[in-house]
């Protein structure tokens, strides 16, 4: 199984070369230009969940993203409980497209 550092290496080795955040307002911030995206116009390549095994705080999900700038990031954040609120924001605005 893959960790989240290797993950991270090999979406790096394929062009995903920034780190992206999310806003308060549901939105992915650009790592390479800032801009702000809308969750609608954003393209997920990939999604990859992680699970500690034995500690439920080891939990957390990596997005590839495209962006309509052309741009390609990753997205990380912690899964479940302990997700941070911008975080939860951007996923429901992310799925509910």
């Amino acid at each position: 199984m893959e960790t989240i550092l290797e993950a991270i290496d090999r979406l790096r080795a394929l062009g995903y070369d920034m780190e992206m955040s999310a806003t308060p307002e549901g939105r992915l911030r650009c790592g390479v230009c800032d801009e702000e995206i809308e969750a609608a116009a954003a393209a997920v390549d990939e999604i990859v969940r992680f699970e500690g095994a034995s500690d439920p705080d080891d939990e957390a999900i990596l997005i590839a993203v495209s962006t309509p700038a052309g741009h390609r990031g990753y997205f990380v954040a912690a899964y479940g409980p302990d997700m941070a609120a911008e975080d939860v924001a951007f996923l429901q605005a992310l799925t509910a497209r």
